[in-house]
């Protein structure tokens, strides 16, 4: 009995140290002659794995290396990527995630989450039963139909509420254990992957109408009935899904939608530290966005929010922001608008890209089309003819899938531009000078709003909490950032930042009244006693 307690324990990630079990656990657990001789500190192990992840020739061999360090020794996997975020969270997260979630069927190891399909409708709350864990309080869901800026993935996007968990833990501390990534497993229509013998997912194109809208909301109630303090984040849903979802639940749960809500509030934190460098107010900025989608609405619809608590009517605010679809400037004459973006929609003349900068002259251009190259040279250009520093912010992920590059945005507009993205680039040199391309990306957002949430048992997220996470998160950036061009702060300090995001949306939970955790005498100590260590 004893050797087999001992295995079961080198066999749990959660209780995994391996070689780091000293001679007297191996003792006392059972596990001698399971182990080599010699004990291992955690440096150690982590010096290992770093030189094993590194020898991997690609990032997909190394995302897979993580993903089967994450599966032996849960420790030990978190550890390294807190201590290594600049070089693990593009492997775990955008840009390598795009190139695993196309691949997931083929790269498959080991199962890791929960699937439901429609086969499922009317037991979900049943088979709930079967996860393991009891105190469920983040779940990340999708439905794999519109991943990154790569399309409908089907149950390949299993990769996405996987990254995005490991990002919770690792960014703000928020326990694995109490963390559920869910692929609501609809079918595709990506027939691609319908004639694939090796896709793993519901192999029929998706369900549609109500039939699909019935097993999100059977999802959902199961999840409130088995875990009701669980936060649950919507993530990669087709534009009409996404928006009407959060329409429906909003009010209702405590959720939020990563790719409308969370985009919004880590850009307008971009917005916020731009104007550190512009020294152009913020009231008075113009802004144009190419794209129309969930992520560049719910940018906008939470700018009008800032701009309205700053004394600005909401009709005033619209009238500040543009948007520039397939069709060029969207308009009151623009047909067929979805309800979303008709609120932008200007008594204006219609007319093409190029001309709409020409005309309105926007300080800001933000860019969520899913689509690479679309910021051409003529349109950083035309940006950089107009003001002597243009903000370009080209968010689409992953990389690949950026409007254009950090390299392109410098060049083409002679140094000018301040540039953010949604996936990493590299330092570029320039005539001289070095720029720091900031990352605007949703990781220094939705951990710490999730742990505010979570620590002070939140019932709903409002968009005065957004707004908190996004002025929290400009002030994190100190003065040498700006001065390199770099809208947001270090990568290595998301935990700090996220700790203080995390405070910040409490605090605006319990001036709401909206928080059932009894505020604690001192809020910052209280949320930082919850976040996971992992140590041994």
């Amino acid at each position: 009995m004893g050797g087999k307690k001992g295995y079961d324990i080198l066999h749990n990630s959660s209780t995994n140290k391996s070689t780091a079990f000293s001679h007297e656990e191996r003792h006392a657990l059972g596990l001698r002659g399971l182990l080599p001789y010699a004990v291992s500190s955690l440096a150690t192990q982590q010096d290992r794995s770093l030189r094993n992840m590194r020898r991997k020739t690609d990032d997909i061999e190394k995302y897979i290396y993580l993903v089967g360090l994450q599966e032996r020794n849960e420790r030990l996997f978190y550890r390294l990527v807190i201590d290594n975020i600049d070089e693990i969270m593009p492997l775990i997260y955008t840009p390598t995630v795009g190139q695993a979630c196309r691949e997931f069927a083929h790269i498959f190891r080991n199962t890791r989450g929960f699937y439901i399909t429609p086969e499922d409708r009317g037991s979900i709350r049943q088979i709930l039963d079967n996860w393991p864990q009891e105190d469920v309080r983040v779940i990340v869901v999708t439905d794999g139909q519109r991943i990154l800026g790569l399309g409908d993935l089907g149950a390949n996007g299993m990769g996405i509420p996987i990254g995005k968990l490991a990002l919770y833990v690792a960014g703000a501390g928020i326990d694995p254990s109490q963390c559920l990534p869910v692929m609501l497993d609809v079918g595709t229509d990506n027939e691609e992957f319908l004639n694939d013998p090796l896709y793993l997912g519901y192999p029929h194109h998706r369900l549609q109408g109500q039939d699909y809208l019935d097993i999100v909301d059977e999802f959902i109630q199961a999840v409130q009935h088995k875990y009701p303090k669980v936060l649950v984040q919507f993530e990669d849903f087709l534009t009409p899904n996404a928006f009407k979802l959060l329409d429906i639940y909003r009010d209702r749960i405590l959720c939020f939608n990563d790719d409308i809500q969370g985009t919004a509030a880590v850009t307008l934190a971009g917005i916020y530290a731009s104007t550190r460098i512009t020294d152009i107010n913020f009231a008075d900025l113009r802004i144009m966005f190419l794209g129309a989608g969930s992520a560049a609405t719910g940018i906008g619809d939470l700018i009008v929010s800032a701009f309205t608590t700053i004394g600005l009517s909401e009709e005033e605010a619209r009238q500040k922001l543009w948007f520039v679809n397939s069709r060029g400037l969207v308009v009151k004459s623009t047909d067929n608008l979805l309800p979303h973006i008709a609120a932008y929609a200007h008594d204006y003349p219609a007319m093409d890209f190029i001309s709409a900068i020409n005309d309105i002259k926007p300080h800001i251009l933000i860019g969520a089309t899913g689509r690479p190259g679309t910021f051409t040279e003529a349109v950083i250009k035309t940006m950089a003819g107009h003001h002597s520093q243009p903000t370009i912010f080209a968010l689409s992920n992953p990389t690949s899938q950026a409007e254009c590059t950090a390299e392109q945005a410098y060049h083409w507009s002679d140094g000018k531009a301040i540039f953010a993205s949604g996936s990493p680039f590299a330092t570029v040199s320039y005539k001289g000078r070095e720029y720091r391309p900031g990352q605007g990306n949703n990781s220094y957002v939705f951990p710490g709003i999730g742990m505010g949430a979570v620590a002070c048992n939140a019932r709903v997220i409002n968009d005065e909490m957004f707004l908190a996470a996004a002025r929290t998160l400009a002030d994190q950036v100190d003065q040498a950032s700006l001065d390199a061009g770099t809208l947001y702060p270090p990568l290595a300090d998301i935990r700090k930042v996220s700790l203080e995001i995390a405070v910040a949306l409490a605090e605006k939970a319990y001036e709401s009244d909206i928080a059932d955790e009894p505020r604690p005498h001192d809020l910052h100590t209280f949320i930082k006693s919850k976040v996971y260590n992992p140590l041994y």
